[in-house]
């Protein structure tokens, strides 16, 4: 017996539903789903998490029995049922295959309010929603019905980078502001940094991104359907950051010319770099450096939904031939030479910690993983590094996936040191300790600075810090073996995992100063500030009971923060005599006027001392790092910060140099109180002159803030400083 229709029934299938207005509720959604920063206007949700909308109707509502409703979410440019990439999710509950889900809320006279969720595995990217309405299998309309971005959800218990703490998740995804450490170890400085994830275009950019990968462009069915996955997205990201291998956001350049760009200390934040890369046709930008580079990455990786932390290593390795020793060349001056093999140790060295399971490794390796954007070396044929679990690292499992045998070797590889005379390299010294030093990042919700040292590895010097590097160091000799290349000579036998140190190694005479008779030390007698001269003293200790004559030659060299060594600009020598247990001074001073034309943009001089003893072989060296420091810049807010009020800002800077400076440019920025970066043009400035400007602006966004600003000259680059201002939504 056929279906009975009632009158009404049969109205109903005589004039079909049809769809007149979609309300995808994008404000109230978006506050739901902590989107709101980036917009109100377009709806951008989190999978895994469900959100409402609105269908009104034109002749009538909606009628359970009769009519079928089918919802239809696709993305990239081949959607696929069958690779994840088109769902077809039906409101009466016959949810078949997919698992998105489509729930009612309300059903009115003649509109409906329904419930849509993702799966918290669901591919992230750009959707089309479209909706498909059987009346009664008389008939199928389709509509569109708009579109939404789906983002990563560390808020969802099921999604892959769910985080569990709120203070992490407003500090790692929400927070828009932060520091990037530099300096040296014994000189640390916070950068500001303006990451800017919520800003205008920003997400559309990061989507942007994704779809200029090579990857997207080789194959974009299979790149979108991957697109679920946190540990593929941070591979492409990485890679996409530097332009080593594509039209990446970033040029790299560590030469210290940059005519034809912007030199990477001037710069304060992402936004205004993405945006330059978006508007000239993804072309890369001209110029990054490690520090750069992962920032831009936590700015994308913020604005996906991924929690995303930049860190610091200060005393960085880079490996070259994966044996975890970095190898070091002096001379018979104690000058640091250049490494023909390209192994050096960074002064400081910036990467990215993003948090995500790790379904692909074994239980326990998930959490911290690192990410490294600088192109230093290929993964894959790619220029990019990781993800890397950050405990594989700590535990020396250098064989887990990805690169975790280079990011391993950042942290705790040991240096070894030779002496290069008469064309001969003389191993002389091998130091465990060197490497990987106040790993750093920005606490949470507060701008102090956390160290993380612990998590990468055990106490330096250890015996489980000493098993742990065995250990990696034994899976390298495996691997290798196993590849097409033999083990380099000098690691040719077999370690032993019992934990016994390096240091065993035969010494030669050169040594440092902490075991032998006679020590070295340098002390400055003054803060190193740029602009005055650098004075100090070589303190020379006799621990002994005989008497000491010593020749000591002095230099000192500008380098790189990559550890590149430039040519001694300063050379000094001294004859000490020692009496038993003395200890006697030599002073010292190196004039601004002459190491100001040799200083490289990273501030860094390396002093160094050779010592030997008369009528001895034994040699002593030591050496010291010094960061120059610039007076930094103040920033005062003239009266309270209200949305959508003037507010006034007063930027106090000066000239700490002793001479004029031109081509003076003051830049200042700030997320949600700026809409651009502002750029001001000083000109010259008098020496020692301070001088201050008042800028005006409107916030348009409530809560903390962060203003950054940056000085640069024909003199220096990166005078900064910055000030938080909270915003209130109201007077």
């Amino acid at each position: 017996m056929g279906t009975v229709l009632t009158r009404q029934d049969q109205k109903c299938w005589n004039e079909g539903l049809e769809v007149a207005l979609t309300d995808l509720q994008s404000s109230w959604n978006n506050v739901r789903h902590h989107t709101e920063e980036i917009s109100s206007d377009r709806l951008l949700v989190r999978r895994g998490q469900a959100f409402n909308i609105t269908l009104y109707f034109r002749k009538r509502g909606f009628q359970p029995g009769l009519d079928n409703i089918i919802f239809v979410a696709e993305t990239g440019p081949l959607p696929d049922l069958s690779n994840g990439t088109r769902a077809l999710f039906s409101l009466a509950g016959h949810h078949g295959p997919s698992p998105w889900i489509a729930s009612l809320e309300t059903n009115g006279a003649s509109s409906l309010e329904v419930s849509l969720c993702a799966p918290p595995t669901a591919a992230v990217g750009r959707y089309l929603l479209k909706v498909h309405i059987d009346c009664f299998q008389k008939s199928v309309t389709a509509y569109q019905l708009g579109e939404f971005i789906l983002l990563f959800n560390p808020w969802c218990p099921g999604d892959s980078v769910y985080l569990d703490s709120e203070p992490q998740r407003q500090e790692y995804v929400v927070n828009d502001y932060g520091f990037i450490y530099q300096g040296n170890k014994n000189w640390i400085r916070p950068c500001p940094w303006n990451y800017g994830q919520f800003e205008e275009n920003i997400i559309d950019i990061c989507l942007e991104l994704l779809d200029k990968s090579l990857n997207f462009q080789i194959d974009p069915a299979t790149d979108c359907a991957l697109r679920g996955s946190p540990v593929y997205i941070s591979r492409v990201v990485c890679a996409m950051i530097n332009s080593n291998d594509d039209n990446g956001v970033l040029n790299g350049n560590w030469s210290e010319s940059y005519l034809d760009g912007i030199n990477p200390a001037e710069w304060t934040g992402s936004v205004a770099i993405l945006k330059q890369w978006h508007a000239t046709g993804c072309q890369p930008v001209r110029y990054g450096q490690c520090w750069v580079f992962a920032a831009i990455m936590c700015t994308v990786m913020r604005c996906l939904g991924i929690p995303t932390r930049v860190i610091t290593n200060f005393d960085s390795g880079h490996d070259t031939d994966g044996n975890l020793i970095i190898d070091e060349y002096y001379d018979s001056t104690g000058r640091i030479l250049e490494n023909k093999k390209k192994d050096t140790v960074w002064n400081f060295h910036v990467w990215n910690e993003c948090w995500m399971a790790r379904k692909d490794l074994p239980p326990g390796y998930g959490g911290w993983q690192v990410l490294d954007a600088t192109p230093q070396e290929t993964s894959n044929g790619l220029y990019c590094c990781g993800p890397a679990s950050v405990r594989a690292i700590k535990e020396g499992e250098v064989d887990l996936n990805y690169d975790t045998a280079f990011a391993f070797s950042m942290v705790n590889a040991d240096c070894m040191s030779w002496l290069v005379y008469g064309g001969k390299e003389q191993k002389i010294h091998r130091d465990t300790n060197t490497v990987g030093n106040f790993i750093s990042t920005k606490s949470i919700q507060s701008d102090e600075r956390d160290d993380v040292t612990e998590n990468y590895k055990y106490i330096e010097g250890s015996p489980q810090e000493r098993l742990v590097f065995m250990r990696a160091l034994q899976k390298l000799k495996a691997r290798r073996s196993e590849g097409p290349h033999k083990a380099d000579s000098q690691h040719s036998t077999p370690v032993p995992l019992n934990g016994d140190s390096p240091r065993s190694l035969h010494m030669p005479s050169l040594r440092p100063s902490d075991i032998v008779q006679v020590s070295l030390k340098f002390q400055l007698l003054d803060p190193p500030n740029m602009g005055q001269d650098i004075r100090f003293v070589l303190l020379a200790l006799n621990m002994s009971l005989q008497f000491k004559d010593l020749k000591v030659n002095l230099s000192a060299q500008s380098l790189l923060h990559d550890g590149s060594p430039l040519p001694p600009f300063w050379q000094d020598t001294a004859f000490i005599t020692l009496s038993p247990e003395e200890a006697k001074t030599h002073s010292c001073r190196i004039p601004y006027s002459q190491y100001s034309q040799y200083l490289s943009t990273d501030k860094l001089i390396r002093i160094s001392a050779l010592g030997e003893e008369k009528n001895s072989p034994e040699k002593i060296l030591v050496d010291k790092i010094i960061t120059l420091a610039y007076p930094g810049i103040m920033i005062n807010v003239l009266g309270a910060a209200i949305v959508n009020q003037p507010l006034s800002i007063q930027v106090l800077f000066s000239n700490p140099l002793s001479e004029h400076v031109a081509d003076c440019v003051l830049t200042v920025e700030g997320s949600g109180l700026f809409k651009k970066q502002q750029r001001v043009l000083i000109g010259v400035l008098k020496p020692q002159h301070r001088a201050s400007i008042t800028l005006e602006t409107v916030p348009f966004k409530s809560g903390q803030r962060q203003i950054q600003a940056n000085l640069r000259s024909n003199k220096f680059k990166d005078i900064k400083g910055y000030r938080n201002v909270y915003v209130d939504l109201r007077l």
